[in-house]
């Protein structure tokens, strides 16, 4: 058997890469179907090569870092969520991501596209965010700004690029390793982006190791997630535990909160506490309809 990553999946053929950079055409065997488990672009994987023109298969699909469910990709260990000027950046989309990747440890870092439409959104973004701890960057795949400055922070991790249809993500993978990818528009009706990435590939080039997926509009709501734990999944909130008047404060406005109070204070971006509010409202619904 061989050692390999799993570069990309098509219907049920999938690519794998061993350390060596050759490809081999491998198909996932029925025990996976019964175990309940599908290979993922970013697997680390057990296999047996196949004979000629024969496809291998996936003996073994080796234990995950992290898996995300949108984009389905596996062992990323820095989400890049890129927003632009047009469409017009969705932040709870954003906070939602943050918010899942932060609970795998997965690192975050935002990019923001298309800079020379709108030279102020990155530091209106920056500020929200500064009390996270996350960086945003300002770029422009078409100018090259700040290009340069994202690709060092990529390195040293599986990075995987997410967010809305229409930001940018493959034309800023084309300008950051000087690739060719397939690049779409935005419609003129109703502002959003045509998306050209059909499946997740993991491209490798100049030291980086990049995840190209599809965009997307939508997130769908966590199932089964405790409200008392998405208090958690928000760094800015960590200093100003302990300090709200209730012990069990989930910081909806109730009296004598810290978080709050910063937030009045400057201490905390109102807009994230706001969209972390509504999202606490959501886990709420969910969580007393688990069962249902």
């Amino acid at each position: 058997m061989k050692k390999g990553t799993l570069i990309r999946g098509i219907g049920s053929y999938y690519t794998a890469r061993d350390a060596e950079g050759s490809c081999y055409t491998l198909r996932c065997k029925k025990k996976f179907r019964r175990q309940g488990i599908s290979p993922l672009t970013g697997d680390e994987v057990l296999f047996t090569p196949g004979e000629g023109e024969e496809h291998g298969w996936i003996e073994e699909i080796l234990p995950r870092t992290s898996v995300c469910l949108r984009p389905p990709v596996a062992n990323v260990g820095r989400l890049v969520i890129v927003i632009a000027p047009v469409p017009e950046p969705d932040m709870l989309l954003c906070d939602r991501l943050i918010s899942r990747a932060g609970a795998q440890g997965i690192d975050n870092l935002i990019a923001v596209n298309k800079a020379d439409l709108d030279a102020d959104l990155a530091e209106r973004t920056a500020r929200e965010y500064a009390p996270a701890g996350i960086p945003v960057f300002r770029v422009c795949a078409k100018t090259g700004e700040g290009l340069e400055t994202l690709k060092e922070a990529m390195k040293g991790a599986l990075c995987c690029l997410t967010g809305q249809s229409g930001a940018g993500k493959s034309t800023l993978l084309n300008a950051i390793l000087g690739l060719e990818l397939e690049t779409g528009d935005i419609s003129r009706k109703i502002q959003r982006g045509k998306n050209t990435t059909r499946q997740a590939e993991l491209i490798e080039k100049d030291g980086l190791r990049v995840m190209d997926t599809a965009g997307f509009n939508l997130l769908e709501p966590e199932k089964k997630l405790e409200p008392e734990k998405l208090r958690e999944r928000y760094p800015e909130f960590r200093e100003f535990e302990g300090a709200c008047r209730f012990r069990e404060c989930l910081h909806d406005r109730e009296p004598g909160c810290a978080v709050q109070a910063a937030a009045d204070e400057g201490k905390i971006h109102p807009e994230r506490l706001r969209r972390y509010r509504l999202l606490l409202q959501e886990t709420r619904e969910e969580w007393r309809e688990r069962y249902d």
